[in-house]
Formats: C-alpha cells, sequence, structure tokens
C-alpha cells in the first residue's frame, strides 16, 4: 500500500498540504470573486485559479514560478482564442482540434508539461460554450489572468514560508519507500515466496525509489542556506549510502535456501531485515513530523539468535554436512546487514545535527544529479513526423475531440458537449496503459461522485454544509492525483457539481444525471481512440535495452576508474551509477505498460523480466565490491587486486559488446567491432575456487581478508554479464519474427 493511503502518513505528506493548499486558494478565490462579480465572472476566475493550480507541484521555487506563470499564460491565450471562435461553430470546432493538437505535442518535453497540457485541453472544453461578444471575450480572458494570477501569488508566498516544509515531506517519502524496498528484500529469507517472482517485485519497486530519491535531490539539494537546510542534505546523503549499501546485501539466495531453508537462521535473518525496514519507517515519521528521530527498534533478540545459529552451523560446516562457501555467504550476509544496522543509527544521528550545509557540499557541482528541463524549439519540430509517438498520440487525441464534438452535436437529448471532451482528454494519454488505467478509474470515479453528489444535495441544504462538502472534495482531487487516481476522479465529479449548484441553486438539478450519461459517452470515445494510431511499446525496447547496456558499460568504468584508485572521489561513479539506474527504470517502466497492452502486442516479456534483473544484479555486485574494498582495507595487495579488477572491466567490456552488436541493424560490423575485444576470462583461473589456482597466489593475496570474496564476487559479475548476452540475443530474436510474422 501506498504510505500516503495510510492515514497516519497522509495527513503529514506533501499530497495533502498540497491539496489544502490548492483548495484554500482555489475556493478562497472563488468565493471572494462572487461576492463582487456575476456567476459568468466568477466561473471564469474560478477557472483560472483551478487551471494555475494544476501546476502547483512540490518543486523549487524558482522552477514553480516559470512552470506556474507558463500555465496562466498559455491557458489565457487558448480562453481567448476558444472564446473569440465560440460564435461559429465550424470555427471553433477547427479550433478546438487545432489546440488539442498543440496541446498534446508539448508532452515532447516530458512528464512535466503533463499537467500543462490537460490545463490548455481543459480551459479549452470549458470555454467552448462561452458564446459572448468580442469585448467579453477580451474581458473574460482578463478575468482568468486575473485569477490565474491572484492563485499564483498565493501559492507563492505560502510555498516560500513552507519551502523547508515541503523538502522535509519529499525527503521523507523517499525514506519510506526505502523502507518499502528492504521490506521487499526480507521476502528473499522467505523459502515460501518465489525466487523469481520476487524479484520482479524488487525490481518494479526500484522505479518508484528511483523516482522519489531524483525528487528529493531536486528539492534538497538546492536553495541551501541553514542550518536546517544543512541537516536534510545530511539526512539525504545519508539515506543514499544506506541505499548503496542495501543494493549491496544481493546474496545467491538459491544457496541459503537449499542449505539453510530448514534452518531457524532464515527466520531470523527475514525478522532483522523487517526490522531494518521498520528502523528507517520511524526516521521517516520523524522527518515529516520536523523531529529529531532517536532510535525505538531493538535488534537485540534477533541478532543473538543469529550468532548462535551460526555457532552451530559452523560446527556442522566442520563435520562436512555444509559446504564451506555456503556458510561463507550466510555469514556475509550477516554481516551486510549489521552493517545496514550501522549506517541507520548513523542515519538517526544526521537528523538531531543542524549543520552548515557548506562543510557538506564544498563547492561540488549537483547539476548532473538534479532535473534539468529544456524546451527547445527543435525538438518539437523534431517529433512532427509520422514515426514519432507523440505526434501519432497528438493526432489521436485531435481525432477523439473531433469525434466527441460531432456526437455531442447530433444527440437527440441536451447534452453538455463540454463534458464529453473532457472526458475524452482526461482518458487519453500518451500510452496505452495510462489510458487504461484512466478509463476505468474516470467511470468509475464518476459514477461513485455523481452518486455521491446527489446524497449531499439530497440531505444537506445548508450553503455552510455544502461549502464545508466542496472544500473536502477540492483538497481530494488533488492530494490523491499521483497517488490514487479514482479518488481523484471521485473528488472532482463532486467538486464541479457542488460548485454549479452553490453558484446557481435552481439550474443544475439534473446535472447529476446528465453529467453521467456523458461521461459513459466520453469513456467510450475515448476507448475507441486508445487503439487508432497506437505506439506500442514493443517497438521501443531495443532503444531502450541498447540505453541499458550503453549505461552500465559507463557505470563499470567509472567503478573501475574508483575501485583501482585512479579518481580521487566517487562523484562520477555516482552520476554513472544514477544514469544506470535510470536507463534500467525506464526499461522497466515500459514493460509495465507492455503487460498492460492487448497479448498479440506483448513481446519477449519473460526475457525482459530476465534482462532487468541480470542488470540488476550488475549493480549488486559492484556495490558489494566498492563496500569490500572498503571494509577490507587494511593490509590490501594493491597490485593483484587491481589486476583482477582491469582483468574483470576488460570481461565485461567485451560481453556488453558483444550484446550492444546484437541489437544494430549492421550486426556484421558490430561483431567485427565485439569480436576485437576478446574476452580474457580470467575467473576461471582466479575465482573459481579453485585450490591450485588460488596456491598461485602470492601469501599476502591469499592472506588477505576479502580476496576470497573478491573473486567470488567478481566470477558472479561475469556469470551475471553473459547472461544479459543471452537475453539480450533471445529478446532480439523474438522481437525479428515479431516483425517478419
Amino acid at each position: 500500500m501506498h504510505y500516503a493511503l495510510d492515514i497516519r502518513t497522509f495527513l503529514f505528506s506533501h499530497y495533502f498540504y498540497t491539496g489544502v493548499r490548492i483548495a484554500t486558494g482555489v475556493i478562497g478565490l472563488t468565493m471572494l470573486a462572487f461576492n463582487v462579480v456575476d456567476m459568468q465572472t466568477t466561473m471564469t476566475v474560478f477557472l483560472g485559479a483551478l487551471c494555475t493550480s494544476l501546476m502547483d507541484l512540490p518543486s523549487p521555487l524558482r522552477h514553480k514560478f516559470n512552470e506556474m506563470l507558463a500555465g496562466v499564460l498559455l491557458c489565457t491565450v487558448v480562453l481567448l482564442v476558444i472564446s473569440l471562435c465560440a460564435p461559429i461553430p465550424w470555427l471553433v470546432s477547427v479550433a478546438m482540434v487545432l489546440v488539442s493538437f498543440l496541446a498534446s505535442m508539448m508532452v515532447v518535453y516530458g512528464k512535466k508539461t503533463l499537467p500543462l497540457q490537460f490545463a490548455a485541453l481543459m480551459v479549452m472544453t470549458l470555454s467552448m460554450e462561452n458564446n459572448v461578444p468580442v469585448e467579453a471575450a477580451f474581458v473574460h480572458a482578463a478575468f482568468f489572468l486575473a485569477g490565474g494570477l491572484g492563485y499564483l501569488t498565493y501559492s507563492m508566498i505560502v510555498s516560500y514560508f513552507l519551502r523547508r516544509r515541503v523538502k522535509q515531506q519529499v525527503l521523507a517519502e523517499a525514506l519510506f519507500e526505502l523502507a518499502r524496498y528492504l521490506r521487499i528484500k526480507a521476502d528473499f529469507y522467505d523459502v515460501r515466496s518465489d525466487l523469481q517472482a520476487q524479484f520482479t517485485t524488487l525490481v518494479r519497486q526500484q522505479i518508484v525509489l528511483a523516482d522519489k530519491l531524483q525528487a528529493s535531490r531536486d528539492l534538497v539539494l538546492r536553495d541551501m542556506h541553514t542550518k536546517q537546510d544543512g541537516l536534510l542534505v545530511q539526512v539525504h546523503l545519508s539515506m543514499l549510502e544506506l541505499y548503496e549499501q542495501v543494493l549491496s546485501t544481493h546474496a545467491d539466495y538459491a544457496l541459503l535456501r537449499s542449505h539453510f531453508g530448514d534452518s531457524d537462521v532464515m527466520i531470523f535473518l527475514r525478522d532483522l531485515a523487517n526490522k531494518t525496514a521498520e528502523d528507517i519507517e520511524s526516521i521517516a515519521y520523524a522527518v515529516t513530523r520536523k523531529r529529531a528521530s532517536t532510535p525505538t527498534v531493538n535488534y537485540k533478540a534477533e541478532l543473538r539468535a543469529v550468532q548462535y545459529e551460526l555457532q552451530q552451523l559452523q560446527q556442522d560446516s566442520l563435520a562436512g554436512k555444509i559446504p564451506d562457501d555456503a556458510i561463507t555467504v550466510l555469514r556475509v550476509t550477516y554481516n551486510k546487514i549489521l552493517d545496514i544496522i550501522e549506517l541507520i543509527s548513523q542515519l538517526h544521528l544526521a537528523t538531531q545535527k543542524p549543520v552548515d550545509p557548506i562543510p557538506i557540499l564544498p563547492g561540488s557541482d549537483m547539476t548532473p544529479f538534479l532535473t534539468q528541463q529544456k524546451y527547445k524549439v527543435g525538438l518539437l519540430v523534431a517529433n512532427l513526423r509520422w514515426q514519432s509517438p507523440i505526434f501519432r498520440f497528438a493526432i489521436r487525441v485531435a481525432l477523439a475531440v473531433s469525434t466527441g464534438l460531432w456526437i455531442a452535436g447530433n444527440l437527440p437529448y441536451m447534452s453538455h458537449g463540454y463534458w464529453i471532451v473532457l472526458t475524452i482528454v482526461i482518458i487519453l494519454k500518451p500510452n496505452f496503459s495510462s489510458t487504461k488505467q484512466r478509463m476505468s478509474d474516470r467511470l468509475i470515479g464518476t459514477i461513485i461522485g455523481c452518486l455521491l453528489t446527489a446524497l449531499i444535495l439530497r440531505f444537506v441544504h445548508d450553503p455552510m454544509g455544502l461549502l464545508a462538502a466542496l472544500f473536502v472534495a477540492s483538497v481530494a482531487a488533488p492530494a490523491f492525483t499521483y497517488v490514487k487516481y479514482r479518488y481523484t476522479a471521485i473528488a472532482a465529479s463532486v467538486q464541479i457539481l457542488l460548485l454549479l449548484n452553490l453558484l446557481v441553486p435552481a439550474g443544475h438539478q439534473g446535472a447529476v444525471g446528465e453529467r453521467l450519461i456523458d461521461t459513459i459517452i466520453g469513456v467510450a470515445i475515448a476507448t475507441i481512440f486508445s487503439y487508432v494510431l497506437p505506439s506500442w511499446e514493443y517497438r521501443d525496447l531495443p532503444r531502450l535495452i541498447r540505453n541499458v547496456l550503453h549505461a552500465s558499460h559507463r557505470y563499470i568504468k567509472a567503478s573501475r576508474d574508483m575501485m583501482e584508485g585512479k579518481v580521487g572521489d566517487d562523484f562520477f561513479y555516482r552520476v554513472c551509477r544514477k544514469g544506470f539506474m535510470d536507463s534500467l527504470s525506464a526499461l522497466i517502466s515500459a514493460q509495465v505498460r507492455m503487460m498492460d497492452e492487448p497479448i498479440s502486442k506483448q513481446r519477449a516479456v519473460l526475457e525482459i523480466n530476465r534482462f532487468v534483473v541480470q542488470n540488476y544484479l550488475v549493480a549488486a555486485h559492484i556495490a558489494a565490491l566498492r563496500i569490500l574494498l572498503r571494509r577490507h582495507a587494511e593490509g590490501l595487495p594493491r597490485e593483484p587486486v587491481n589486476k583482477l579488477i582491469e582483468q574483470t572491466y576488460q570481461n565485461a567490456t567485451a560481453h556488453l559488446l558483444k550484446a550492444q552488436s546484437m541489437l544494430t541493424e549492421t550486426i556484421a560490423a558490430s561483431s567485427v567491432q565485439a569480436d576485437e575485444v576478446t574476452p580474457i576470462n580470467p575467473l576461471a583461473e582466479t575465482a573459481a575456487a579453485d585450490d591450485t589456482a588460488l596456491a598461485t597466489q602470492p601469501a599476502e593475496v591469499t592472506g588477505w581478508s576479502g580476496w576470497h570474496t573478491f573473486q567470488r564476487r567478481s566470477t558472479l559479475l561475469d556469470s551475471d554479464l553473459q547472461e544479459i548476452v543471452a537475453q539480450t540475443g533471445a529478446i532480439e530474436n523474438i522481437l525479428r519474427q515479431a516483425e517478419h510474422a
């Protein structure tokens, strides 16, 4: 369950704060306007404030101002154009189709522009019946602009005073997701869970966690001025350190289960992992409440139990009942959990000591870690082609809006064309998966919202009671947009219907039933057009897989340079790790969306799943190698270790080049390039647990405490990279066969 759906955390989350801020601003401006102007003008002010509020998301103040101002200006232009065209039916239809196309093309700039696209389309639909003279159109545009600028001013003032609070809430959300990530990892020690299914769940949580970590970076690592800002930076960096440690805790779970599945040690390890998740959640709770976190979770019972079990199992190992490598894996896993517990204690301390942010980040350029939004006209022009998924989406929306307008104008009853079109633009999204989810959420949400509104109007007649219900709906509508959209659909329906009833009590008794019928029509049109000019996810898989392989190579190279001591810090390593995780998240997201598409359009599902899991394991092995070198720094034989690192890198390069060559159209040419890098495969000599091979190493090497574990990790890394090559080839074959079918 999403942490914001729990009442204990929802009331302290930025989702709830955003809902209250938006509801207060929009309803306040609307009621203020209703006391001084007529109903039509009040609705225009309301629409201006509402559309501006769609861009009111947690973001740095400068970005928030630019985004909201762009929304105000763009939506004002759209309102003016549609209002000027409204007196001429055919002209307003042409204008709406053109606006639908252009607004949908804005999606090319990324998910940041999705609220702006929807705001423009909402203004378009709600002003399509605004049949007024030319002078009145400019007046209404001015009132719309006033409503938007009024909300912009209000929001910026409130956001300025709550800027640190929002940082705390976004940081806490990342901690909650990290705790959930650990709970999923805990289930690997439960012999009843399926390993492959558990890996699938884990890598999908990786998408969510990566997104929340990025949101935290974008806020916490900007605008650092006070010691409280420094405290949040300190917590954020401690969280990232803990995240890497958690990532490195991957073990050979199949080996552990085969030898210790009947032992209590697996239960104790699972309980320990769950307790670490509980401990992180307690830190997140404290951060949301602006408190210093103190440890409340006691690990002593589980730690003693695991230590006792290890002693007993060690005796069995000496008696030859259990292989030495199984005991080694178990002990390493236990030690890593101990490291996690230690890092969590440091995370507790980080919440207790406000510090100056400058010593923590002494002039480091954080730009590579922050989201950079660039709006270049060339990108829009480059996507004005048939092959572009965004161009096809824009055409799809324009055709659906045209159909909605035509059907609304020819229905035998007095339909509300704007409600039909609004339903269409709410549902239709760039990918089939999101559209499919919005279909059911919008229909079910509208039905429930209409019924709920009918009950409210039946039993509540006091204007203050209706206003209270309107405020609650206005809070819920934006609060659940990114958590559970069905709740937003319910609240938005209640919000609009109650507002109409409050402003014109005698004119909207039949609005509930009419909106329900219009919604069903809009859903039907959107459903049909979701299959028109689709962009099926499997077509983008080769590009996404190629990006993962390229990012993986950069990540491994940066890891080699850092572990060999060629660089002074891990800055570039962290940049490459972020790029690798981002590329992997993009592939996982595409796979998840593909699973919602028709079965006939799903390709290589199992192979992609294995490919993703193996790449996740590569990241886990690299993190483990890095931490291993840091933990066993004493007596480190630098030259032999660097030689093994270099050989491992050369081998990894050969594997990744071979995998990339499989995805290129000029396979023969790429294969030559890949073959020029001959796999060295030193691991058969240095890391195959062969006593003879180990004996050839100097005593200072074999005597180093981390040598055997380092070899074993290198072997596992090589094995997983070979599996990546195999899965890449399998995916390529399936996609080629599908193209020729």
